[in-house]
This record gives structure tokens, sequence and C-alpha cells, in this order.
């Protein structure tokens, strides 16, 4: 508990939108490279862990006919909008906002990556670095602090 005292006290909302444009960022480009493969109909290369194409063309990569990496695009995008927003504007209720979607992001890829290892049994690298990077987003937005208004 005292650790995260101290990453507490030395994270600063500024420093916690910077992590969440980076990370967001990184988030948004994994998520629209599989949605721009998804219209092409292309699969990308899967080295590291064998299994992509299973995840990717199962039934559960799409939402009412959507591709769930669009829907996690639009997720990064609005956590990237936000943070820039914050940073521009110093409105605290941008980040705060940006912070809440967080259990969406991470709530979303509990149920994915559960999929992945109980119903499809196949993992996909892309999909795994879109859970790592909602797990870190989720993490870092529990540190926002909310200050007096002037």
């Amino acid at each position: 508990m005292e650790t995260w005292n101290k990453i507490s006290k030395t994270l600063s909302n500024k420093t916690i939108a910077v992590i969440f444009v980076f990370i967001g960022l990184l988030g948004f480009l994994d998520a629209a490279y599989l949605a721009i493969g998804h219209y092409r109909g292309a699969l990308p290369p899967c080295s590291i862990v064998h299994g992509c194409s299973q995840v990717l063309t199962s039934q559960y990569s799409t939402f009412v006919g959507v591709p769930v990496a669009l829907l996690g695009a639009g997720y990064y995008l609005f956590i990237l909008v936000a943070s820039l927003a914050y940073l521009e504007s110093k409105s605290e209720s941008m980040l705060r906002l940006a912070a809440k979607m967080t259990i969406l992001g991470v709530l979303a890829s509990i149920y994915f990556l559960a999929l992945q290892i109980f119903v499809i049994r196949a993992y996909c690298l892309y999909c795994l670095g879109s859970a790592a990077t909602a797990t870190i987003l989720f993490i870092v937005g529990r540190f926002v602090k909310k200050t007096a208004a002037p």
C-alpha cells in the first residue's frame, strides 16, 4: 500500500494525461490495424502466439455486425482525444471521464481474454496487446486526482 501512495504522490494529472496519450495511441494503432485488416479481408501475421486467425475470424470478432477491433479503435481514440483535450484546456472533467472510461476497456479485455482462453482456445497477439494497453490505462487511471477549483 505504501508503494501505491508513493506513486500517487509522484504522478500529476498532467503526467497521467501524457501516459494516456501515449498508451491510447498504441492501443488505437493496434485496434485500427485489426479493423482495417478486417475490412480488407486480410489476417495479420501472428509470430509469437499461434491462433490469430481463429480469434479474428471467430463469431466473437464482431458485435452486431461491427468488428470488435473497430469498437476498440473508437475506445482508444476517445481516451486519446479526451487526454489531449485535458492537456490543452486543463479541464479535469475530461481527464476524469477518460479515467472512468478505462473501466469499460479493462472489462472488455477481461471478457475477450476469457473467450480466448476458455471458448476459442486460441490467442491473438494483437488482442493480447490491446488487453495489456487497456489494463495499463485502467491502472494509471486510478491515480487521477481531483484538485480544488481555483
